[in-house]
């Protein structure tokens, strides 16, 4: 169990000033988007992340230790709980090492908002753009974002019902493409909630490990319990108590 507290608020209430796109954010404009980095006054946030990343690594044990990436899913138990505020930092977490890269890929496709957060445009279009569209090569969706070795796929068209499309043979390809593309990146997915969708489940079978996260207070034991039977128990890398004002 990690505790990666948030104090500020969600994910909708991020600032509206951003930095010009394909340049790296300034340390405030780190902190008022709510992304942990070195230079962090109040190391905590960023040391529960530190302390995440490092128990990821030591369950992906082979595969890492050989220069090898993962893919891990961040899945909230449900909506509220700070799912893609805690996908987002664990990135950040795994950009901290200057040997490794780290990709975002934005899994939530009916309330996407990992672009907002890390002020990517996506004028290419995203994931669902791409499982939709045989046309369109991959590299065309993955962006730099204002944080050094950080890249993001945002989630690109809205649908309420992706779970076909992340259950495709296009899917399973790129996520293939993306690990032998550069076996020195790690790959974070930000799932949908647990509760009132399969979309998790279902992307839970591209993953190596899950992180749930549960909003501190929110969710009862037995519905935290429900989603841990969701998954596999060997790709259960641990819950994450993210607490709100």
């Amino acid at each position: 169990m990690n505790d990666a507290s948030d104090p500020a608020r969600d994910d909708r209430s991020l600032p509206a000033k951003a930095p010009s796109r394909g340049t790296m954010m300034t340390t405030l404009q780190l902190e008022e988007r709510r992304l942990i980095h070195r230079q962090e006054s109040g190391r905590r946030h960023a040391d529960a992340f530190r302390e995440l990343r490092t128990r990821l690594l030591s369950m992906a044990g082979r595969s890492y230790a050989e220069g090898g990436s993962f893919v891990t899913l961040v899945a909230p138990v449900r909506p509220g709980c700070g799912g893609s505020y805690v996908a987002r930092n664990l990135a950040a977490a795994f950009a901290f090492d200057e040997t490794r890269q780290a990709l975002l890929i934005d899994c939530d496709a009916t309330h996407p908002a990992q672009h907002e957060a890390l002020d990517v445009g996506g004028e290419r279009g995203g994931l669902i753009d791409y499982l939709e569209n045989a046309e369109l090569p991959l590299e065309d969706v993955v962006y730099p974002t204002g944080v050094p070795r950080l890249q993001l796929i945002p989630s690109g068209r809205i649908r309420e019902t992706p779970g076909e499309s992340y259950s495709s043979l296009r899917m399973r390809a790129a996520l293939d493409a993306l690990r032998a593309a550069q076996p020195n990146r790690q790959i974070l997915l930000d799932g949908s909630p647990v509760q009132g969708s399969p979309d998790a489940r279902i992307l839970s079978d591209l993953a190596d490990l899950v992180v749930l996260v549960v909003g501190e207070g929110q969710v009862p034991s037995d519905a935290i319990d429900k989603a841990v039977a969701s998954f596999p128990p060997e790709k259960i890398a641990g819950v994450v108590f993210n607490r709100r004002p």
